[in-house]
């Protein structure tokens, strides 16, 4: 798949070269928090095993890297990933994931351009009609991200999480592409 740029970001294929950075943010409780991962040491070789089996998943499937353009420098700055799982070509139909986990860059309106991004390549390349998403409840910044994106409150999975604790619901949200539609041409 080809590098593309949505607004300020810009998606490219995974590398090897990024690994050290992923093991960093991995490591960070706050950027990990609402990732469901488990709340371990990650490590380099973790990382590796990871990359190797995302090589392993079909090209539309394969999570991508988000960056910006670095101001102080002409190159571009790494601040999360994002991409696509399980889709269901017959049903036309994906989950998306993604995080923003350059904490630098968080509260700048990063999240609600990737998802608005991952959207408009789910309709547009991938000929999707609906995407959907799953997020912790406690991820208040997520969930408008999400919102102004477009996306709808479908349901709740009630205390389907365990996070530090305790429980938490998870929310189901989605769009369709008759929705996008709309919302594209009101902007438009």
């Amino acid at each position: 798949m080809a590098d593309f740029t949505f607004g300020r970001l810009t998606f490219q294929a995974l590398d090897k070269e990024r690994l050290p950075l992923y093991v960093e943010w991995m490591r960070d409780p706050e950027v990990t928090r609402n990732l469901g991962v488990p709340m371990v040491p990650f490590s380099l070789t973790d990382e590796e095993n990871w990359l190797e089996n995302e090589f392993k998943r079909p090209i539309d499937e394969r999570t991508m890297i988000i960056s910006i353009q670095d101001a102080g420098t002409a190159g571009l700055k790494l601040i999360g990933n994002g991409g696509f799982h399980a889709i269901d070509h017959k049903e036309q139909s994906a989950e998306i994931g993604l995080f923003i986990a350059d904490k630098s860059e968080w509260n700048k309106g990063y999240g609600t351009e990737a998802v608005q991004a991952l959207i408009w390549h789910g309709f547009y390349h991938l000929n999707l009609h609906r995407i959907w998403l799953r997020v912790h409840a406690p991820n208040k910044g997520g969930i408008r991200a999400y919102e102004k994106a477009g996306m709808k409150h479908e349901g709740t999975l009630r205390e389907a999480h365990y996070q530090e604790g305790k429980f938490v619901d998870v929310h189901i949200m989605s769009i369709l592409r008759p929705e996008w539609d709309l919302v594209q041409k009101k902007e438009g």
